[in-house]
């Protein structure tokens, strides 16, 4: 396969074809450099050599009715995490505040459950009109699925995006959970989608799934239009169904980024949760076919020293994208 054709293609509008998808994921790896350059020559048309910067904070941690085997947070994890009720809107703010001192241009309140109560959402909305008066960075909200009416209050609060992954493909979603549908994730994208919030999904990658439903998850973000697509690699947490799974490498990893790119050329891809442990010393590499990253910890684990994140986009000779803004052709 000639990766550096297919990218002038894509750049001129072809849409893969399912052998052009998987000879992307199964890439011998002494072709893998020719692939990820491939890969940033569409990355850079989009966005240069700008890297967006998000955060997150789990406002609210457990008590989750959900069976998501991927997650400590859910109803049959023993995994020990802490566990507490929604924060305060002060402890909200406060997590804006440190997010805007390290530069971050995506905020994210992220809360587990099946979807907020008439509480829980109101305390975000008021949170959020104050971090919009006060810090020029966007506000993403991730709080499960959502009514009409909780999505048009938190469009009126200022949120800018709102995230729901599909975390997997079709087919395989219920060999993940049972407790909600692939619909009801698709519907609730389409439902902020029409609230006018930008949408963000993503997916979760080494959860057993194949490399076809790793193509059929790329293809559904691009029908979906999702404007921010999260790449997360299963970092598989002890009392959950998926404890102890390991099916990932780096250079796969590097692949998967790839292949995010050549389908959904023109959006946002993040290097989201596991990003140190299954990446390890390649990290470095998956900005080249994505452009974002998270800073910081994650939900219910650690992510690396924001200072050495600073320091990789630094030796990388990339520059972050502070306004966080929609991509800008070069």
């Amino acid at each position: 396969m000639n990766f550096q054709k297919l990218a002038f293609d894509v750049l001129e509008g072809h849409e893969l074809t399912d052998s052009e998808a998987m000879s992307i994921l199964n890439c011998p790896d002494d072709k893998l450099l020719d692939l990820l350059h491939s890969a940033y020559k569409i990355r850079h048309h989009h966005y240069g050599n700008r890297v967006k910067l998000n955060m997150i904070i789990n406002t609210k941690s457990g008590l989750c009715p959900e069976n998501c085997g991927y997650c400590s947070q859910s109803s049959i994890s023993t995994a020990p995490i802490e566990k507490y009720r929604m924060m305060d809107k002060d402890s909200i703010i406060q997590g804006a505040k440190q997010a805007h001192q390290l530069n971050v241009g995506t905020y994210c309140i992220v809360a587990s459950g099946r979807g907020p109560s008439n509480r829980e959402l109101n305390q975000v909305v008021s949170a959020v009109k104050e971090i919009k008066d006060n810090y020029n960075m966007k506000v993403c909200a991730c709080l499960g699925l959502l009514k009409p009416e909780q999505a048009e209050q938190l469009k009126e609060a200022g949120v800018d995006r709102y995230n729901h992954n599909i975390n997997t493909s079709e087919n395989h979603h219920e060999s993940i959970t049972t407790s909600h549908t692939y619909r009801d994730r698709v519907n609730t994208v389409q439902l902020i989608k029409e609230a006018g919030i930008s949408p963000c999904s993503g997916v979760i990658i080494g959860m057993k799934e194949t490399k076809a439903d790793v193509i059929a998850m790329a293809r559904s973000l691009k029908v979906l239009d999702a404007d921010s697509i999260p790449v997360n690699f299963l970092h598989a947490i002890d009392g959950t169904p998926l404890e102890g799974t390991d099916e990932l490498n780096p250079r796969y990893c590097l692949k998967v980024l790839c292949l995010m790119r050549f389908i959904n050329p023109s959006k946002e891809i993040r290097i989201s949760g596991g990003r140190e442990v299954n990446l390890r010393s390649l990290q470095p590499l998956g900005l080249y076919p994505a452009n974002s990253i998270f800073v910081g910890d994650y939900l219910t684990t650690a992510g690396q020293e924001s200072t050495a994140d600073h320091q990789m986009l630094k030796d990388l000779g990339f520059e972050i994208d502070y306004a966080a803004g929609e991509p800008v052709l070069s």
